[in-house]
């Protein structure tokens, strides 16, 4: 049986599409459970009747054929291949193979080293609204407001898994404020100690700060609740100090997390806090005592479910420093980048604009002192200035890149799936002429479902896009050829592989529009590409009253 199997598979490398229904119908015949009795040869003929089958799958299919003749069983298992779009040639797939392989590997790159990163600018620009008395106006450069960056912060981190459950992270930051600074590099080594906890082992260094030492440890105490603590001992001229943080968490419900927090050491403080996060919103309250710093939060964010995830949020936030009110939004600009802004409104702390970039893994923060004071002119500038640049940015750079990087992947496609779409074309023309010359008598058979005028391509009905061309192709004869007992029915799948069709605008959104007659009423309906099809339907029907 095996040499059988071994001699259909070389047989097979080659086989034709008839041959290899031939010979899928020989074997199963050959292997079919049922006409075995003894148990042991029944259970080998069931797995042999398995292995025919799954081979047949992949060798009937031109594109994983295609696939498995190039990379074997292993190229079958790549991960991708289900949003690669179909016949497509040798060359093609290899190109696309090696393509997911690469995107496999950073992935798994992105994964294994994990990198973050933060860059954070601070800019004074206090002078635009803070000037000087009209007595200092001659000193040199004095008629130009002066702008300053006065902080910046970089800090970078990545992760090396050494085993199974050990990991080593190295981190590092330099921080500069008005003309001082320093910097301090951390290496920790972390194991996952068992499926309820880690522990962490924390080292570290500065030109500012003495040698650090540090313990964390994380452990489920029940499904629904963790606790973390972290002890420090930070190394300095003053001698030594130390520093102690205990965080209880539990899962409230679903979507709700209390947390209990304890620090003791430096900025001793005991703070608990309430968040609640689900698919369209984001709530926070918290409330600290401590030392200094004693304070009450509340603060809520809007998810919007758009495709750009545009998200709107505020907060409140008052203690013995002051107050604060902060709004702002931020919005998705591209695949990996999220742009955001917010106003923060404080006494005494004046008024700032800050303003984020999110770009993968990497953090890009510029915060923005307007001025000391509440300037109504500042917080106007502030909220209406952000909106003015982002949506010119948006209108005049974002979205013609977009545009032209989306027509640049469909330039793409087109040429790839010239040829094809080429003799998709030649194909439905002749399937076309072949249905139009069937006699009449055939046509007879499905006089209760009349297809009156079908169109499938790219329809342009928002006015917004009027400037956009109309592709569409007449599919009313391929359609009603399709037709069988008085019934139409299309899969979940692309209709540019339904005979006497053809994809007139490739990489695009398309969708089939068909206006049939059943037992002399008109109906009309419109579906998208991939989308499923059963006619004739009473809600299709055309209200002819209206």
């Amino acid at each position: 049986e095996n040499k059988t199997l071994e001699q259909e598979e070389e047989d097979g490398e080659n086989a034709s599409s008839e041959e290899l229904k031939a010979a899928y119908r020989r074997l199963c015949m050959l292997y079919h459970p049922d006409k075995h009795r003894d148990p042991e040869l029944k259970s080998q003929a069931e797995r042999l009747f398995n292995l025919v089958h799954q081979a047949y799958e992949v060798l009937s299919d031109p594109q994983t054929r295609a696939i498995y003749d190039i990379y074997g069983k292993r190229g079958l298992e790549m991960e991708g291949w289900e949003v690669v779009e179909r016949r497509r040639t040798p060359a093609e797939i290899r190109e696309e193979f090696e393509r997911l392989q690469r995107e496999r590997e950073e992935r798994r790159l992105q994964q294994r080293t994990n990198p973050k990163g933060t860059i954070s600018v601070g800019v004074d620009a206090t002078d635009l609204f803070d000037r000087y008395d009209e007595e200092y106006e001659d000193v040199s450069g004095s008629s130009f407001p002066q702008i300053e960056i006065n902080k910046m912060h970089i800090s970078q981190s990545i992760e090396a898994p050494l085993t199974a459950t050990d990991t080593a992270i190295l981190s590092g930051s330099l921080s500069t404020q008005n003309g001082n600074g320093g910097g301090s590099i951390n290496f920790a080594l972390r194991r996952v100690t068992s499926a309820k906890g880690w522990g962490e082992l924390e080292f570290g260094a500065g030109d500012l700060q003495g040698p650090l030492f540090g313990l964390k440890l994380f452990r489920n105490l029940t499904p629904r609740c963790f606790v973390t603590t972290n002890c420090a001992l930070q190394f300095s001229s003053r001698g030594i100090r130390p520093g102690l943080t205990t965080v209880l968490a539990r899962n409230l419900d679903k979507n709700t997390v209390g947390y209990l927090q304890w620090r003791w050491g430096i900025q001793s403080a005991m703070n608990t806090s309430i968040v609640r996060d689900t698919k369209t919103s984001h709530f926070t309250v918290a409330l600290q005592l401590g030392i200094p710093h004693s304070f009450a939060l509340i603060s809520y964010q809007h998810k919007f479910q758009d495709d750009d995830q545009t998200r709107v949020k505020g907060s409140l936030k008052a203690g013995f420093f002051g107050t604060v009110v902060e709004y702002g939004a931020e919005r998705k600009i591209s695949r990996h980048s999220v742009l955001g802004a917010a106003v923060s409104i404080g006494v005494p702390q004046g008024v700032s604009l800050k303003v984020k970039l999110n770009r993968a893994s990497q953090t890009y923060f510029f915060p923005i002192h307007l001025t000391d004071q509440l300037l109504p002119s500042a917080v106007f500038y502030a909220t209406v200035g952000p909106l003015v640049v982002y949506f010119a940015m948006h209108r005049l750079i974002i979205k013609p890149y977009l545009r032209a990087q989306k027509e640049k992947e469909l330039e793409k496609q087109r040429e790839s799936a010239a040829t094809d779409v080429l003799q998709k074309k030649q194909e439905a023309e002749s399937a076309v002429r072949g249905a139009r010359r069937r006699p009449s008598s055939t046509r007879s058979l499905s006089l209760g479902l009349i297809i009156v005028n079908a169109w499938y391509g790219k329809f342009v009905n928002d006015k917004s896009r009027k400037s956009e061309k109309v592709k569409v192709i007449d599919v009313t004869v391929p359609l009603q050829c399709l037709v069988k007992d008085s019934k139409l029915i299309l899969t979940e799948a692309s209709k540019a592989g339904l005979p006497g069709f053809y994809d007139p605008c490739v990489g695009e959104e398309k969708n089939l529009k068909v206006l049939y007659q059943f037992r002399g009423v008109l109906h009309q309906v419109m579906v998208l590409d991939s989308e499923a099809l059963r006619i004739p339907k009473q809600s299709h029907r055309i209200d002819t009253d209206g």
